[in-house]
This record gives C-alpha cells, sequence and structure tokens, in this order.
C-alpha cells in the first residue's frame, strides 16, 4: 500500500471533524467546478468541490495541500429571538488548503458560497413574525394577508463573506471550529425580495462546533472515484453520527423589509432583534462529513493541486 502523509491523516480528520457545521445556506452554484455535476463513486459528494480554484491548483503537496470537503445533515433547528424553525436537509462544501509546517488551514469556498439547502418555512407565517400589531402601518398590512401564499414566509440563509478561523483542535474535540459570515432572506409577496437579517457589511457569525462525537471511516479510491482499498491513490476521510451547533451567534436588526423598509422595524419588534449572543440557537442532526484528497500528496510535488483537479474532472459522468 502507498504511503499516506501523516499530517494529511491528522489534518483531514480535523477539517472533516468541522465540516457539518453550518445551517442551510443557499446559493446557486457557478464555474466549471462548483456546478452541481455528478460524479463517479467515492467522489459523489463532492460535486461542488472548488478544484479549479487558482490557490487550490497552485498547491504543491508539501508546503501546501489541497483537501475537499463536503458535509450533509437531514435536518435541524434554529431559533433567531424568539422564533424556532425546523430546517430541512442541507449540504456545505468548501476547498481546504493544509498548509503542514505552520499547522494551519485556508478556507477556498465555492464561487458561488459553501452551502445550499431548501427554504426553511417560517411557523405562522407573516401573521407569525409580524402579527397582530395595532401600529397603523403594520395593522394595515396585515389586513391584506387573506390567503396561504400573502402569509407564506420562507428563510433562506446566504454567504455574506469567506469562512475564516479554523482550529485543527477544536475539529477534533471541542469549541469554535471555524467562523461563518451568513445572511438570512425573508421572502414574502409583502416584505419584498430584499428583506434580510445580516448583510454582508454586518453579517451573523457563526462560530459552530461539535455537539456529540463522531464516528470515523476511511476509504481509498482511484482517481476516478472507483473504490480501491489497497492501492487507491485517493483517500477520503468520514464521519458520521454527530450533532453541530452554535448558540453564541448575535443576529441584528431586519434590513430592507416591506416598501423602502418599512416593516422592518415590525419583524424586529415581534422576533426580538436584535437578539444577543446566548440568545439564538443553531443544531443540526446527523451529520455525515467527508474529507477527501491525495494519499500521497508528497510523491507528486509540485503538482498536486493540478493532479486533485485532473482526479476530480475524470469523475465527471
Amino acid at each position: 500500500m502507498r504511503s499516506v502523509s501523516k499530517n494529511w491523516i491528522k489534518g483531514s480528520a480535523a477539517v472533516a471533524a468541522s465540516a457539518a457545521l453550518v445551517m442551510p445556506l443557499a446559493a446557486t452554484p457557478a464555474g466549471a467546478a462548483t456546478a452541481a455535476a455528478q460524479l463517479n463513486g467515492a467522489w459523489a459528494p463532492f460535486d461542488r468541490c472548488p478544484v479549479d480554484n487558482p490557490a487550490m491548483l497552485a498547491t504543491d503537496g508539501e508546503t501546501d495541500i489541497p483537501l475537499c470537503v463536503t458535509s450533509a445533515s437531514p435536518n435541524g433547528s434554529i431559533k433567531l429571538g424568539n422564533t424556532t424553525a425546523t430546517t430541512g436537509s442541507t449540504n456545505l462544501q468548501f476547498g481546504v488548503i493544509q498548509h503542514p509546517a505552520q499547522g494551519t488551514y485556508t478556507v477556498v469556498p465555492p464561487p458561488a458560497g459553501s452551502i445550499i439547502s431548501g427554504e426553511t418555512t417560517i411557523p405562522g407565517g407573516l401573521l407569525g413574525i409580524m402579527c397582530p400589531s395595532n401600529v397603523p402601518v403594520v395593522s394595515a398590512v396585515c389586513g391584506q394577508i387573506t390567503n396561504a401564499t400573502l402569509n407564506k414566509v420562507t428563510a433562506t440563509v446566504e454567504s455574506a463573506g469567506t469562512p475564516s478561523d479554523f482550529s485543527l483542535v477544536a475539529g477534533m474535540s471541542s469549541g469554535p471550529i471555524v467562523k461563518l459570515p451568513i445572511r438570512i432572506r425573508l421572502d414574502n409577496p409583502l416584505l419584498g425580495s430584499k428583506c434580510y437579517l445580516g448583510t454582508n457589511s454586518n453579517p451573523i457569525l457563526l462560530n459552530p462546533g461539535n455537539l456529540s462525537a463522531p464516528s470515523l471511516g476511511v476509504t481509498r479510491f482511484d482517481g476516478d472515484g472507483t473504490a480501491n482499498q489497497e492501492e487507491g491513490s485517493m483517500i477520503k476521510f468520514g464521519l458520521t453520527g454527530a450533532a453541530q451547533g452554535d448558540s453564541t451567534f448575535a443576529v441584528p436588526k431586519a434590513s430592507g423589509c416591506g416598501l423602502v423598509g418599512t416593516l422592518s422595524w415590525a419583524i424586529d419588534l415581534k422576533v426580538g432583534l436584535p437578539a444577543a449572543s446566548g440568545t439564538n440557537n443553531l443544531v443540526l442532526n446527523n451529520a455525515e462529513t467527508s474529507t477527501a484528497g491525495l494519499a500521497a500528496p508528497g510523491i507528486v510535488v509540485p503538482n498536486a493541486g493540478k493532479l486533485l483537479a485532473e482526479n476530480w474532472h475524470s469523475a465527471v459522468k
């Protein structure tokens, strides 16, 4: 069996432990390696890995090692101020550049954001998060809610910056693992299309960590994704059964809700925004997390990043 880098094993286990970290994010994938391609075999979960990112391509396999990370959770829950909702399935993906000599990592997200998911429906809809009210402007809007379409409110989380502050120790144990800037878009015909909790300039900063200990599995495979446990040039570390979450993040006031933002304050009043750290909570259940990379990057120096990208593309169906 070909030798496997000890730094890669140690580091990838920590990266895998950190990947099931975040609530649903909706983004429209873009770019050859970030489009939701259909990949063969062991590559299948990594369909948005940014292998064509210049920083990933430039990794040599010695001073910088390229990795792909993915995590999926079937469901979870989120509490924002006074409002609690059940989340649907979520999928997180990003690239990681491991710097063995420094013991550090650089996160490389897909161009359109790291996470995608289905919409989360807010219980009670607009009536629940804004009505009733005796304030004339809000009362007039609430009076227009005469059917389910006008009442329904969905929440979609979007990237609001690049993840940072990845922690190796926390990925393997406890504590904040990575800092994730996000914003949450509230969709409803009366709220308009620019109603947000958090903005790119003032995002919600998730600092998720492990809520339970995951189980670890190791798989070897060929460059095109075909299983090859003995001699595969690729290796995948999988973590299952872990819950991840955060209760330390703050949520700022709403913005852009209703005509020229006239309804933002009503949402703040009913939901309880701004909501300080300790009043919000995120839990993602049964996360399945995988980290993949070259089994022996040191033997392909200086072309590790290019070979990883070549392998990824060879697995596209």
